[in-house]
Order: C-alpha cells, then structure tokens, then sequence
C-alpha cells in the first residue's frame, strides 16, 4: 500500500514500444515492462488479460479469444486496445487508490505523422493522463545511453526495436539528420518465418521464430561473442522469455544449432527439426542489410562536421535488436566507424524518456518537436 502511495500523482515516462511497454515513474525508475499484447473475447470485446499473460496466448487461442498487439511499426493500429493496455498499465503501477492524473512522457518514432501523433495523445489522455508530450525515440535513445545531446557535437544513436529501426544525428537538443525505417525486430521473425517455410515446408510461429533469433541469430560471421555483461544479462532474459535455453547466450559459433518444432505443411502432422546458426544469419540477411543501409543513407546526409565527432565518439546501437550477436561488427566494417553497444539497450529509450520526467524543465526543448518529412522513411 505504501507503495502505490508513494506512486500515486506521480508524473510517467512511457515507452510504448511495438513489441513491449515499459513505464517509468519520476523518483522510483522503470517499474513495469511488460509485452505490448491484449488478449481480448472476440464474441463480446472484453479484455481478457494484458502485457505478459497476454502474450502466453499468442498462437494458442480457441477461436472466441484473440491476442492482439495494438501496436504495428511503432505506432497505434488499434486505439481502443491500445488506449485499455494503457489504461491497465498505468493502473498496475499506482494500484487501485485514487490518484491524481499524471503529466505523461510518451516516445513516438522520429517519423510519426501528425495523425498518429493525436492518436498517441488521446489514447494516453484517455487511460488517465493529465498532460501528454511526446519525445521522439532517438532522442530518448540518446539521453538514455548518456550522449551528451545538448552539447555542440555529433552523436548518432541506432535503435533497433520491435516495429521500427530509429537512426538520428543529434547535436545541441536536437535532431539534425533521422531515418525511420519499419524494418526491425519484428521484420526478422517474420524473415525466419519466411525461410523456414521456403526451405523446410515447415510453419512455425512468432515465438518460435523469436526463439531462434536470439539463441543463435546473427549479423555476421564474425563476432558471434556479446562482452558486455549488461547487455549478456539482458540477452538471457530474452532468450528465456522467449522459450529458449539461457544458458545458450554465453556465445556462440557459426556451426551451434537450435531444435524447433512446427507443423509440417506436406503432411500437416508436428515436425522437429534442427537449424544452424548459418541458416538463420541467411534468414536474417534481408532485414539487417535494410538497416545498414538506413545508417548509411543517414550517414550521407550528415554535415561534415558532425560526421567528424561521429568518427571521433562512434555510433551508438540500442534496442532490443542491439542484442542480435555480430550487428555492431557488421556496422562497423561497412560503414568503417566504431559502433557501440549500449550498457544497457532494452531499458535506453524508457530511461531517456524517464530522465525526461525527472528533469522536465531543463529538457522541454526536445519534447513535442513537431513531424517532419523524412527522406529515408519506408
């Protein structure tokens, strides 16, 4: 009870990511990170359950129970849903004691249009919200890794997440140069998907797909190693979320394999079958070129000076597709600069947009910047 005491009135930062949510309440840091899914009664439209038991559902519904993700790249397909997870997230984080409506910081993708921008606002307005602003991704990214945004230097940030890969030049609170492309994590699982139906005639599922993306997927054939401990540990809550083996993530050589299960489509009885981790960096092939070239494109249209400090200071990965193993080495060979990964990737954005809260008056400039027309948005 205490607890949701001392929530209760709190301003919000939320992360409200296409594949997860993460809310951070000013003073007391990232106390909720849940999936973004909503299993709903498809008979009567009821909620049935939200976030993490929702997602146990995805696959494994009767035909009255849907699970539904509200979000796709990035932003809002489904209001109604995505205004009730709110609803119940913000609810979850400060209890059933009545509360005075929180000021809320929501992230958005840099290349949201000005529809899916009032759609954010009246969705956290409606699940209780007493003000809303929006901060763009990368942005929050940044402030989260640490990067010195409001300097005059260059930063570059690469947030690969569920829906959408974020990539910005920042420099003195602002954005220069970004790119939003809907290529990200989402795009290979479904590339998975695609690869194991196309070779094998096997069907398999998100979470499967999931599985095998994080135990043995890879950017490249080098590199298959992950040093940072932060980013180690946040790989193996991953992997076992998604069903696999933990243990699998202390490293991993081109020949390692990972057995999965599907449905045979000849036949159409259960099949077990045994993939490498050369396979999947094929799979992934098509996905991760489309992010190097978003860096590139990015990279290409950054004025040269703030390209120097980026040579100087390195590009900066985070998000969950930070995690993918060799992703930092395939950037850095093809672009020739350094690329680093955050300490801690999963949590960067909502951290950022926490900071945000906690410092509100000091960091207002880089909220509620208005949509611009991006070039590189696909």
């Amino acid at each position: 009870m205490a607890q949701s005491k001392s929530f209760s009135g709190r301003d919000m930062g939320i992360d409200l990511g296409t594949a997860n949510t993460l809310v951070y309440v000013r003073g007391k840091g990232v106390v909720l990170n849940e999936p973004s899914v909503v299993a709903v009664n498809a008979e009567d439209g009821s909620v049935l359950s939200v976030g993490s038991e929702a997602k146990e559902t995805i696959g494994r519904t009767p035909s009255n129970i849907v699970a539904i993700r509200p979000l796709r790249d990035g932003v809002i397909a489904d209001f109604e849903i995505a205004e009730r997870m709110l609803r119940h997230f913000i609810k979850k984080v400060v209890g059933n004691r009545r509360f005075t409506r929180p000021r809320v910081v929501v992230c958005v993708p840099s290349g949201i249009t000005g529809v899916e921008r009032r759609a954010v606002i009246e969705a956290a307005a409606q699940a209780g919200a007493r003000q809303v602003h929006l901060v763009e991704e990368p942005m929050a990214a940044a402030i989260g890794a640490g990067l010195p945004v409001s300097e005059p230097t260059g930063c570059m940030v690469v947030d690969v997440g569920g829906g959408t890969t974020e990539v910005a030049v920042i420099s003195l609170g602002g954005i220069v140069t970004a790119r939003s492309v809907r290529t990200a994590g989402d795009a290979m699982d479904a590339a998975i998907i695609s690869y194991v139906k196309k070779e094998y005639a096997l069907a398999i599922g998100e979470r499967t797909a999931e599985a095998l993306k994080m135990s043995i997927g890879s950017a490249s054939p080098t590199g298959f190693g992950y040093s940072s401990e932060a980013g180690l540990a946040a790989l193996a809550r991953q992997v076992a979320e998604a069903g696999g083996d933990p243990e699998e993530t202390q490293g991993l050589r081109p020949g390692d394999r990972f057995t999965i299960r599907g449905r045979d489509q000849v036949s159409g009885l259960p099949k077990t079958l045994e993939l490498t981790a050369d396979e999947i960096r094929h799979a992934l092939s098509e996905p991760v070129d489309a992010i190097v070239m978003a860096v590139r494109q990015t990279l290409d249209e950054t004025p040269p000076e703030l390209a120097g400090d980026i040579m100087d200071r390195g590009v900066v990965l985070t998000g969950g597709g930070a995690l993918l193993r060799g992703l930092d080495v395939r950037l850095s060979s093809e672009l020739d600069i350094p690329v680093i990964v955050a300490d801690d990737p999963l949590d960067c954005v909502a951290i950022g947009t926490g900071r945000c809260v906690e410092d509100f008056a000091a960091l207002r400039t880089v909220l509620d910047a208005q949509p611009r027309l991006l070039a590189g948005r696909l």
